[in-house]
């Protein structure tokens, strides 16, 4: 029935798309084109932008004279002025004015906090604040939800009326999910979006180019300035064949980061193409477009097909789905020969179901090397706990395709050996999987299913069933895996994979367990072996809303207040950061020389500190916390150079701070990897810090840093960082002569007397000195606005 389904499909999808192509042609002028009231969402009045996207692209196409990849296509046709911006991947900066706003609750109060700075009165865009990142799993959803609305009530208050006051719809605690949320009612084909979150490419599953990004890029596109992003690089995925069996699209992405690493999407954009894709739901898309993410891709995306067509009928969007057939050649798809900067093959029939990990994303493991690799490597076989949902996979075909492996081991007495949790992805999701069963199925598997949030898969699990410093294994369908991240224990080795297999690992409990071809001993002691698990890919009776959790704007919100108590350990105003005083920075500390791995969740953590993200001074008592010093190879343990006692990282900033010393961080390899969370910058900023010089970094970090007056730099060879001593003062030199392209001179100066001279590259544009001379983009957007006057 499902093939008859997809068939019936793609005839429907054939006759629409060459429908709306014949009236284009025949009935229809560019005038009518443009005369489309589709409205961008089913909560927004301003129309969708096609006409005018078909407009700037081929002013774009007829000066570039060639053929376009769908990613350009859809980024270009945002570009501020088409007709003069220069060009040129992996060079330029671009000036874009993306179609709407996404902030989650966690980064929402510092973008909202920055916003409220800026003195604007209303959003300039489509913008929305998604309650999922505070409500901690603990017994199950219902008491979940209202111990965290009790907890937050204070930061829930701030955002649903800074919302009010300025514009911006609120989606309460329990809707679920932002990027399912998004992908459920705002994504759609040719979408441009900001997202502060790093896993917003999620809304790639639906054709739109969605990029996560900081509180403060969030701030420049609500305040109607140009949002700016250089010149992405285009790597494609051509897809081949079709999946069977086990594997999923969670393993396409899972090989993916096998194959390009955790920083080998850097600075680009992944655009999966081929005959392959119409063989993956729009909500596998999705899947895949989310974890572009631990690679490091700017976004990832799909072109339009009848998957997605479906998907947004199914979701009470069928007037989009037939608007954006009517673009499908000239804006959604790619041209024929377009230029790919790197071309990955992937045969979908031969791709074998993959578990990445521990530690690290793009550590892959075909399931049927897995129990070996974990021995060799002396990883735990047995599985603690295993966790489905997130982000990432939390849909209805999801969960539908899991119930049917729990039913089927039901059916012989068996059920999950070890805590099983689901969470689902949103209050629809929710409301549809209790009304068909699907709930009550996993429950009797031995599930518990936690609040609509994303939970676990962010740090926020109050575990209680290992001790802190235990090893063990968990596995997940999430999306990131790195050390501590899930439980604040160091120990725990997370392994991700798809929702299907952690399903089938959780009846064994064994990463030595290949449900493919091993068997499974049923209550009756016979061996059965699990079928090849199935599911409907969208609701046969359509899908139940659920409660309504959606809060809009009044279209007036000039007379309200926003209020924060000056008392408050949870919320703060900002204060504007010092401008540059015209000088070098001679002399400045090092507060700490990183060695190995440090992403944002190393830089400033997540979990239990969620609850300070709108108090700048609170939360950067986490900073750097589990970064491991290269002096000692300890974490959180670094010497203060101007008493000579060791202390933790925050406490020894917040010494150089109160005495007037400026200091500086040095680091390794894609420092910065990971979660969007502008805290990472915010936090060294706020406690002295000058410049963070690196091998290299992750793309949105960099932003960040820059962003708040921060000097991003890095070693224009790699082996300086060997000759950085924690005890050297570094000085930064000819800042005066600061300008696009030329490296910075930076003196260490030894302990002993000696010094050594190096050369720091950047990738500061004239806009962005212009933030650091200012001492943020916050400062600098202001003294525009104040010369304007």
């Amino acid at each position: 029935m499902a093939y008859c389904r997809t068939f019936k499909s793609q005839v429907s999808w054939t006759k629409l798309v060459s429908g709306e192509i014949q009236q284009r042609c025949f009935h229809s002028s560019p005038a009518v084109f443009g005369a489309s009231k589709v409205a961008m969402s089913k909560l927004d009045t301003k129309p969708l932008p096609y006409d005018t996207l078909e407009k700037r692209i081929k002013i774009v196409a007829d000066r570039l004279g060639k053929p376009l990849s769908l990613a350009e296509k859809v980024l270009y046709s945002h570009l501020d002025d088409p007709v003069n911006q220069d060009i040129e991947r992996g060079v330029s900066y671009l000036k874009l004015r993306p179609d709407r706003v996404a902030m989650q609750d966690a980064t929402a109060q510092m973008a909202m906090l920055q916003f409220i700075s800026s003195g604007l009165p209303k959003v300039a865009v489509p913008s929305t604040i998604h309650c999922d990142h505070l409500i901690e799993a603990q017994t199950g959803g219902v008491e979940d939800l209202k111990r965290a609305k009790d907890m937050n009530e204070e930061v829930y208050s701030f955002l649903k009326s800074a919302g009010a006051k300025y514009g911006v719809g609120f989606w309460h605690p329990g809707s679920g999910i932002i990027h399912q949320i998004i992908l459920e009612n705002y994504a759609f084909p040719g979408l441009l979006m900001i997202g502060t979150d790093s896993h917003t490419p999620n809304g790639g599953g639906l054709g739109g180019l969605c990029i996560g990004v900081g509180g403060a890029d969030a701030v420049d596109v609500m305040a109607d300035i140009p949002w700016e992003l250089k010149c992405p690089k285009v790597i494609g995925v051509h897809l081949t064949g079709k999946m069977t069996g086990w594997t999923t699209p969670k393993d396409v992405i899972l090989k993916v980061a096998d194959i390009l690493t955790v920083k080998g999407g850097t600075g680009a954009i992944i655009e999966y193409h081929g005959p392959g894709v119409d063989n993956i739901s729009c909500t596998g898309m999705g899947t895949i477009c989310n974890m572009g993410a631990e690679i490091g891709a700017t976004t990832s995306l799909f072109p339009f097909n009848h998957r997605m067509a479906d998907y947004l009928k199914a979701t009470s969007r069928a007037d989009i789905a037939e608007e954006a057939a009517k673009y499908s050649k000239s804006l959604l798809t790619p041209d024929k020969g377009s230029h790919y900067d790197q071309l990955i093959e992937l045969d979908l029939t031969t791709l074998e179901p993959h578990v990445n990990g521990p530690f690290t994303p793009d550590l892959a493991h075909p399931i049927s090397k897995l129990g070996k690799n974990a021995k060799k490597n002396d990883w735990p076989v047995e599985i603690k706990v295993g966790l489905i949902g997130s982000c990432t996979n939390s849909s209805y075909e999801d969960m539908s395709r899991c119930a049917t492996i729990a039913k089927e081991a039901l059916a012989h007495g068996r059920k999950s050996k070890i805590p099983f949790n689901v969470t689902p992805g949103s209050e629809q999701i929710r409301a549809t999987i209790e009304r068909d069963g699907i709930a009550q199925t996993l429950r009797e598997f031995g599930g518990t299913v936690l609040a609509n949030a994303c939970g676990p898969c962010i740090g926020q699990w109050d575990r209680k069933d290992v001790k802190k410093g235990e090893k063990n294994t968990i596995v997940s369908s999430y999306n990131r895996n790195f050390t501590g991240r899930n439980d604040a224990n160091a120990a725990t080795h997370a392994f991700v994979t798809s929702p299907e297999l952690v399903t089938a690992l959780a009846i064994e409990a064994r990463l030595d367990f290949d449900p493919t071809v091993d068997s499974i001993k049923g209550a009756d002691g016979k061996e059965f072996k699990l079928s090849n698990p199935f599911g409907d890919e969208l609701p046969a009776r359509g899908f139940d809303p659920g409660q309504d959790t959606y809060q809009a704007p009044p279209a007036d919100g000039s007379g309200l207040s926003v209020v924060v108590d000056p008392k408050s350990n949870r919320l703060q105003l900002l204060e504007p950061f010092k401008v540059w005083d015209g000088k070098d920075l001679e002399g400045l500390t090092i507060l700490i020389k990183v060695k190995g791995k440090c992403t944002t969740d190393h830089i400033s953590a997540a979990g239990p500190w969620l609850k300070y993200r709108g108090h700048l001074e609170n939360i950067s008592n986490n900073m750097l916390l589990t970064a491991t010093n290269a002096e000692n190879n300890e974490m959180n343990k670094v010497k203060n150079q101007d008493t000579g006692e060791w202390g933790a990282v925050p406490d020894t900033a917040r010494a150089y701070k109160a005495k007037g010393i400026s200091w500086v961080v040095f680091g390794d390899e894609n420092y910065g990897e990971g979660s969007s969370r502008e805290h990472a910058a915010l936090e060294p900023r706020h406690l002295g810090g000058r410049a963070i010089i690196v091998k290299s970094f992750a793309r949105i970090h960099e932003t960040n840093l820059k962003k708040q007056g921060l000097l991003a730099l890095t070693f224009s060879d790699a082996k300086d960082y060997d000759k950085v001593q924690p005890s050297d003062k570094v000085s930064l030199v000819g800042l005066n002569q600061f300008t696009p392209g030329k490296p910075l001179k930076c003196i260490l100066s030894h302990a002993d007397g000696s010094s050594d001279e190096i050369l720091l590259n950047h990738t500061f544009n004239e806009q962005q000195i212009q933030w650091f001379k200012s001492g943020s983009a916050l400062n600098r957007m202001k003294q525009v606005a104040a010369a304007s006057k």
